[in-house]
């Protein structure tokens, strides 16, 4: 049972991936839904900004205190964790060898997507707000860059690197705080990219997928590819 951060840090590398948000919807492998989600006797509890309990606390801890885990929008364009022994080999799946550039131009990113990788190409880590700052963007667009910002993340091109606390003007710290994002590129050192390169797509799959059904042997096969390829 995970009753803390601890805890869940630990499963979290025993199980190498995870979903950050419970629910078994999504037909694959969650630590929220097959760790203590169906359990009551813990002590874990959501939105009481308790660092060890809470598992909205858990996102930032994971990057803050530069715990080897990515955190970003990586699972059905929702939020999710993946250990530094596992991300080569989902960086190997969705990338495969290919530059921004390339999917770009290919049609695979939005005009928007382009303004968000330029600015975090000429500045390594901008707040949400920043980047919105950075490109100018325009209240009526607001759909259209948090539609991009996601992809993004899910083609692992950019990932979320750490928070940014709020400020009133009085000095007062107020509210969540504001992710931070960089290239991932400038989140991991580069031997996770060197070990990423040694795979082709074909063979990274493969390999999370055996994984997957090791978590969940009852893992629907479609929403697997969906799940490794994003």
């Amino acid at each position: 049972m995970i009753r803390n951060y601890s805890d869940f840090m630990a499963e979290l590398n025993r199980a190498g991936f995870s979903g950050a948000i419970g629910g078994k919807e999504d037909g694959v492998f969650n630590l929220f839904s097959y760790g203590w989600g169906a359990q009551e006797n813990t002590d874990v509890i959501w939105h009481t900004e308790d660092a060890e309990t809470d598992p909205w606390e858990w996102r930032l801890r994971v990057l803050n205190e530069n715990a080897g885990i990515a955190y970003s929008k990586l699972f059905f364009k929702k939020a999710g964790y993946i250990t530094k022994e596992w991300y080569p080999y989902f960086y190997a799946a969705r990338r495969g060898g290919r530059e921004f550039e390339d999917d770009y131009e290919s049609g695979i990113f939005s005009h928007f997507a382009k303004r968000i990788y330029d600015a975090l190409e000429a500045n390594p880590n901008l707040s949400v707000r920043e980047i919105k700052r950075d490109i100018g963007l325009k209240k009526e667009d607001k759909s259209k860059f948090e539609a991009a910002l996601t992809d993004l993340q899910m083609k692992m091109y950019i990932t979320m690197c750490g928070g940014n606390q709020r400020v009133s003007k009085g000095g007062e710290e107020y509210g969540w705080q504001c992710m931070v994002y960089c290239k991932c590129e400038n989140f991991y050192s580069a031997e996770v990219f060197d070990n990423a390169a040694k795979l082709n797509g074909s063979e990274a799959y493969a390999k999370i997928e055996e994984r997957v059904l090791t978590l969940n042997p009852n893992a629907d096969k479609k929403k697997i590819r969906k799940f490794i390829c994003g």
